[in-house]
């Protein structure tokens, strides 16, 4: 079979859970099939959409389109040109999409053009969000990153590009007759601004619900996100499906060799983009910095990392401990904590971490929203805190340090759906996705 994975980013340029992911099951279908990559990089020197092409090994290479200059497009028709080559010359006989943010919603039009069925693995909301995780940017706010109650294109303007309109309300306040100056009748700027977001969200938003109709299958990786595109967007309950993530196992194993530690150990591992929520933990961990630790993995020396220092300045039980390769997790990471924080302040739908940390018998403690309160039952295998709510983590914190036993406890039980506590593998995962595959081209050929 010729498989054409469509992903916004890829190790080792992009590591957050959605391109490990598509890592794993590359490198796993690449052992019988072969497997063709399609993703971005992000080169400022080099012209947008040059492509170039890695060779991994024979099954499996990896096609890079340059884009560091399309945030916040979603169709680009010289992208879809380019693409359209690359189809024509690997002809797949199924593409697996898994993020178009940063590419172009056009490939899809492409892939139907050519005949080619089309799986999509839902990571987040994007295809129902402009921004894809329901929180707002609020510029010129003091609320940060506002979790949104639902998609409105004039709330999509006002509330989340805002910094792209024209300055109309700064200039009166800083008494700069803006209108004047630019001949404008007064209002005009600003409602023009607003008019421009609003359509240009409302064409977004039809592009993305037209994709949605070409797609012969949707899997998504928890209930909830399965239940938000049925109820919230219009999906088919017979086009979604609900499958979670393959993990490779093979290095996710309790570690014997634990380190032991008098004081109580928590650690983050991820990304420090706000949506994490690692500013509320360190907020959080702060009134109890004294009775434990706080071990914090991820990106570092970027601005994000550098004020999350600022935070913990002066808090000597937290420590920064850089970047790290998924397949040392057990004996790098884990191997050095009680106990794992997912703090993240948007609906995560199916956290790699915690099934990592679930794999390794390493208890989590977790927020009572989206998927991760699907994956992590209160007092049974691990402990929830009410969502963004820093005083109830803190509170949460506490009753760990104070239950050790009970939260290794937790940590023995791991993941709660199957009956070894064990999460899914990445062989069985993708026979899995093999199945679905069959079918999809066996009902395509039709």
């Amino acid at each position: 079979m010729k498989i054409l994975k469509i992903i916004h980013g890829y190790p080792p340029l992009y590591t957050a859970g959605s391109e490990v992911y598509s890592q794993s099951i590359c490198d796993e279908l690449s052992k019988k099939h072969q497997v063709l990559v399609f993703t971005r990089e992000e080169n400022p020197f080099k012209p947008d959409f040059t492509i170039r092409t890695l060779f991994c090994h024979h099954n499996l290479s990896i096609t890079l389109v340059n884009m560091p200059r399309a945030k916040d497009g979603f169709r680009h028709r010289e992208l879809d040109g380019r693409f359209q080559e690359l189809v024509s010359e690997f002809s797949p006989d199924l593409a697996h999409i898994g993020h178009l943010n940063h590419l172009s919603t056009g490939i899809v039009d492409v892939l139907v053009a050519a005949g080619v069925p089309i799986v999509f693995t839902l990571h987040d909301f994007w295809l129902m969000c402009p921004r894809g995780q329901f929180l707002q940017r609020n510029f010129g706010e003091d609320q940060l990153h506002a979790i949104c109650s639902g998609q409105d294109h004039a709330k999509c303007s006002r509330n989340c590009y805002k910094m792209f309109h024209s300055g109309y309300e700064v200039s009166l306040a800083l008494n700069i007759s803006y209108e004047i100056s630019h001949r404008i009748p007064k209002g005009k700027a600003a409602l023009a601004d607003d008019r421009h977001w609003t359509d240009w969200i409302e064409a977004r938003m039809d592009e993305t619900r037209n994709l949605c109709e070409k797609v012969n299958r949707f899997i998504a990786p928890s209930i909830y996100l399965k239940n938000r595109f049925i109820n919230d967007f219009g999906i088919p309950a017979d086009r979604i499906q609900y499958m979670d993530y393959g993990f490779p196992t093979h290095y996710l194993t309790p570690n014997q060799n634990k380190e032991r530690s008098e004081q109580y150990r928590f650690g983050y591992i991820g990304t420090h983009i706000p949506a994490k929520g690692v500013n509320l933990l360190i907020e959080a961990f702060a009134s109890i910095s004294d009775a434990a630790e706080l071990y914090i993995w991820g990106t570092k020396d970027q601005q994000s990392t550098k004020a999350l220092r600022q935070m913990a300045a002066g808090m000597h039980n937290v420590h920064f401990m850089g970047n790290y390769v998924n397949s040392n997790l057990a004996n790098e990471v884990f191997s050095r904590v009680d106990c794992i924080v997912v703090p993240s302040i948007w609906g995560e739908n199916s956290p790699l971490v915690i099934h990592e940390a679930q794999a390794c018998h390493i208890p989590v403690l977790t927020a009572d929203f989206g998927g991760m309160s699907e994956y992590v039952h209160h007092m049974v295998n691990g402990v929830l805190f009410k969502h963004r709510d820093a005083k109830s983590l803190t509170e949460k914190m506490i009753w760990a340090t104070q239950n050790r036993k009970q939260m290794e406890q937790f940590g023995i039980r791991g993941y709660l759906y199957s009956a070894d506590g064990q999460v899914p593998g990445i062989v069985e995962h993708c026979k899995e996705l093999e199945v679905i595959y069959n079918q999809i081209i066996e009902h395509n050929g039709k």
